[in-house]
């Protein structure tokens, strides 16, 4: 369990990140279109996993802005906004904002990915919904890089999760 802050108040995760050099569990989660995508979809790319509690959130929204840009230099790599906003919401946002260099997935349905990976919160008034986290894999699945954000309203260090790639 990973103990953080939301508003200096302490907050607790449903468990920890994966390790670095373990292997990134399998997934189901929702696309925009609300077709189901799971790791074999991106197999061979690299990933930058961008979790956070909700897209209507400042910092959630400054995130997908930041990592949409950067991914438009990146080769090989796909980066996923992952939350457990509904698809519609996720959409709404990014046509909205005109971001297409990011690939939002939901977690609405079951918040599976948050509890295997240890995002889930427990407690306190955003519990329910994923911790603020990077988590960098290779073009085999093997987590290269993670990161769980202290603060939920901070940002993530957008430079450490792309130079693990």
């Amino acid at each position: 369990m990973a103990s953080i802050t939301l508003g200096g108040n302490p907050i607790h995760t449903s468990g920890e990140l994966p390790t670095v050099g373990s292997q990134l569990a399998d997934f189901k989660l929702v696309q925009n279109d609300l077709s189901i995508a799971s790791l074999s979809n991106f197999a061979g790319k690299k990933l930058v996993l961008n979790i956070f509690p909700s897209i209507d959130t400042g910092t959630c929204a400054t995130s997908v802005r930041k990592f949409n840009e950067s991914a438009s230099n990146l080769e090989n790599t796909t980066v996923l906004c992952i939350s457990r906003d509904l698809p519609f919401a996720q959409k709404r946002f990014c046509g909205a904002e005109g971001l297409a260099n990011v690939v939002n997935l939901s977690d609405f349905q079951e918040g599976s990915f948050g509890k295997t990976n240890g995002l889930e919160i427990v407690d306190g008034p955003l519990a329910g919904l994923h911790s603020r986290a990077i988590i960098v894999v290779d073009e085999n699945g093997k987590v290269t890089h993670t990161e769980q954000v202290a603060e939920i309203a901070n940002e993530p260090n957008y430079e450490a999760a792309l130079a693990a790639l």
